[in-house]
């Protein structure tokens, strides 16, 4: 029997979420290093994480490659890569602007 969207996506959120606990149990230490994701832009947590060919993707990113890959959306990762580059933009953005928000203020403090 072939299982359900919805059966597929739910076991994938299972396993994504394992990953993270094995990774905590395995070097508890990871819960405090983080990294960028190649894929959404954003600061994330090393735990639970996954290279993709050359991309090192979140565990939130994990989640949709591997709901993608297992409901054969896509059989590499660039497809997502590409169709998150306005994530990545606006994180880029974001920072951007909370740098100049932060700037501005320690100026402000200065004076």
């Amino acid at each position: 029997m072939e299982k359900s969207k919805e059966e597929i996506i739910e076991e994938m959120q299972k396993v994504v979420a394992q990953m993270v606990i094995d990774d905590l149990e395995d070097n508890p230490d990871c819960a405090n290093e983080f990294f960028e994701c190649d894929c959404c832009g954003k600061n994330k947590c090393l735990a639970g994480s996954i290279q993709y060919e050359d991309y090192r993707l979140c565990n939130d990113c994990v989640l949709l490659a591997e709901t993608g890959f297992a409901l054969g959306k896509f059989t590499k990762i660039q497809p997502l890569i590409d169709a998150m580059e306005d994530s990545r933009l606006e994180e880029a953005c974001n920072f951007i602007k909370d740098e100049e928000a932060r700037k501005q203020k320690l100026d402000e403090n200065l004076n």
